[in-house]
């Protein structure tokens, strides 16, 4: 029971931190918040993404150029390039890994109002760092696993960023419905989006990706939403867009 309350808990608190923090802040700017709470959550982050770990000025420029380019040959991650889903992860982490190491001539335009915390992200992007949570990981199964199989979630715990990132790049392009024509593939890939935290909204996202909340039908709960909405209450956060609940659907 204890690895799988660990794999839930690190499956939400992981993907939290991609959608609130890397996602809609760092790469969309959709909420303002003090130097003091960015690095409070660089280091949330961090501790929540373990050994999967994404800088999040890295995570941003690589989400702009997705938005720019989706689906056309410069998209850093897109079924259109990829034969497989595995294939489009190692894509991913490629292109990652050439912005992260500043090795992509990225365009000045994608490159504004990121957050920038150099000596943390060098150390959280170590390969000591990785192998430290692996090992740590790996501790906490051969403590509490009570059968074999539990060990086959060891691989996704160890690389759950990119495991939620492939889920929602990979399948919400192929399968779902749509509320806007867009000039891409992208799609809604669930009606009620609890597993993915409002992430799997992707067809409402591309339509409008400032917004803070990825819901537009009444039916489409995005839970991020609303604790953004409790952090902007007690101030922590600062919402730039306050979304229109009653955008046509076409």
């Amino acid at each position: 029971m204890a690895i799988f309350i660990f794999f839930a808990a690190l499956w939400y608190l992981s993907l939290f931190s991609q959608t609130f923090f890397q996602h809609r802040y760092a790469a969309h700017g959709a909420f303002t918040m003090s130097k003091g709470w960015e690095k409070f959550f660089f280091i949330f982050t961090y501790i929540t993404q373990g050994s999967s770990y994404m800088s999040p000025r890295a995570y941003a420029i690589m989400h702009r150029l997705h938005h720019a380019h989706t689906d056309t040959e410069h998209d850093p991650h897109s079924p259109s390039n990829s034969s497989n889903i595995f294939s489009m992860m190692w894509d991913t982490r490629s292109a990652y890994q050439q912005i992260l190491h500043h090795e992509e001539n990225v365009d000045v335009k994608y490159t504004k109002n990121l957050p920038l915390w150099k000596n943390f992200d060098k150390f959280a992007n170590s390969a000591f760092s990785r192998l430290l949570w692996v090992a740590g990981y790996t501790s906490f199964f051969i403590a509490f696993a009570t059968s074999p199989y539990q060990y086959l979630l060891l691989p996704i715990v160890v690389s759950m960023g990119a495991f939620h990132g492939a889920i929602v790049n990979w399948f919400a392009h192929k399968y779902g419905y749509i509320n806007f024509k867009l000039k891409n593939t992208a799609m809604n890939l669930l009606f009620f989006d609890i597993l993915m935290l409002g992430e799997s909204y992707h067809n409402n996202h591309h339509k409008h990706p400032s917004s803070v909340n990825f819901g537009q039908r009444w039916f489409e709960i995005d839970p991020t939403y609303y604790i953004i909405r409790f952090l902007s209450f007690i101030k922590v956060i600062n919402v730039v867009l306050v979304p229109n609940h009653r955008t046509a659907i076409r």
